[in-house]
């Protein structure tokens, strides 16, 4: 056809079939049409338009421009460590807590073979030089809370800083806390009291550190949707994964720290009686 009519509506149709074999192809290969695609796909109709009627390259040209894209690994702003830095965080996490499996084996091992540094690594100076270190970073882990929550307090305090920097930071001196805690026990899990708050310490850790790893394994992620919720034909995304599994994690992980503060008062105190 080679009426003006035909000419006026060409450019419309053009619009119309790539918006729709757009469609087509997402619905093929399983991806449900997110809204940020769908002007993508009409602007790409509309770049087609303005070619010549004549082209003999309209359709290969059409089928470039609504082939699916890949999706790009979302990067965490800020500093907040990635997901390769939190793997890693979490293997020196795994090795630091090997130490406590078997420390009944080694230490014996240390008293046998040498009596005096057995004496000084388990008496009242070298306890009370790495408790005094695992204090102050207990001290400063909970800067974040006060970053946080500080401003809405009766005395208001404002630290310097981003939020994702004291996360950061809070990350970091976790681990630090572990290492801390190794050489203030030497491995050794304690008894009755001591070895109950040495568990909640591990167990404030852990919960931190794995929802950390999880949360940002899926924020970077190259895939929008993680399969259907159970009993439901809902798409899960990672919006909803994300808050549900902090809702979990989180939720432990404060319960845990809000023991673990009231056990360490308790610690400090039942170390100094004893003394």
């Amino acid at each position: 056809m080679n009426s003006p009519f035909w000419g006026l509506l060409q450019p419309v149709n053009f619009k119309f079939l790539s918006f729709y074999q757009s469609l087509k192809a997402m619905s093929r290969s399983g991806r449900h049409p997110h809204s940020s695609e769908l002007p993508n796909s009409i602007a790409t109709s509309r770049d087609l338009s303005m070619m010549p009627p004549d082209s003999t390259n309209v359709t290969d040209a059409m089928a470039a421009a609504i082939a699916p894209r890949r999706r790009q690994p979302i990067k965490p702003r800020g500093i907040q460590p990635g997901f390769k830095v939190l793997i890693g965080l979490t293997l020196l996490t795994a090795l630091l807590l090997t130490p406590f499996v078997f420390s009944e084996h080694y230490l014996d091992l240390l008293r046998s073979r040498s009596v005096e540094l057995h004496q000084f690594l388990r008496g009242e100076l070298y306890k009370q030089g790495t408790g005094y270190a695992a204090l102050a970073f207990v001290i400063i882990e909970m800067l974040l809370t006060v970053r946080k929550r500080g401003r809405g307090w009766i005395a208001s305090i404002k630290l310097p800083g981003s939020m994702m920097f004291w996360r950061s930071i809070h990350i970091f001196l976790g681990v630090g806390l572990l290492g801390i805690v190794l050489v203030h026990t030497l491995g050794a899990n304690g008894l009755n009291f001591n070895a109950v708050f040495l568990w909640v310490f591990f167990a404030t850790t852990l919960t931190a550190l794995v929802g950390v790893v999880a949360e940002t394994g899926i924020l970077e992620s190259a895939r929008s949707y993680f399969g259907k919720l159970p009993g439901t034909s809902k798409v899960l995304t990672k919006g909803p994964l994300i808050r549900g599994l902090r809702a979990l994690w989180l939720t432990s992980h404060i319960f845990f720290v809000c023991v673990f503060g009231i056990m360490l008062l308790f610690h400090i105190a039942l170390a100094y009686y004893y003394q």
